[in-house]
């Protein structure tokens, strides 16, 4: 699977933006997907996270009420509608599948190791 990520950009706090992530292959219907974001000299923090199916989401504290996850299974998309953005929202944003079913999504989607492909990340910057 290889994922390619992508709508990042400059906007001001208070701004929107859509990220985007395309999958290529098959059974990217079969899989999890998620967002994670690091910034510089800081550790890699899930962001959100969204079953195979897109029924189930899941959200950090830090973007719930302000971030939305969505998938498009016919398009092999997932998608993060960003809201009210903040400063401290600047990142480089990542999106990942997730592909083992031995544990519900529900108790490992926020887990780095979880995910077993990764994008190549699309920058997101929140002017103040």
């Amino acid at each position: 699977v290889q994922l390619q990520a992508s709508g990042g950009g400059l906007v001001q706090a208070g701004g929107s933006l859509r990220l985007s992530c395309a999958a290529s292959g098959r059974t990217f219907s079969r899989y999890a997907m998620g967002w994670f974001r690091q910034s510089p000299g800081k550790e890699r923090d899930s962001v959100a996270a969204i079953s195979w199916s897109g029924d189930s989401t899941y959200y950090a504290d830090s973007v719930k009420g302000r971030f939305t996850i969505s998938r498009d299974n016919a398009k092999n998309t997932v998608y993060l509608q960003m809201k009210s953005l903040k400063p401290e929202d600047t990142a480089v944003y990542y999106c990942a599948a997730l592909t083992r079913r031995d544990a519900p999504v529900s108790t490992i989607w926020d887990q780095p190791p979880s995910y077993d492909y990764w994008g190549q990340g699309t920058l997101v910057t929140v002017s103040s």
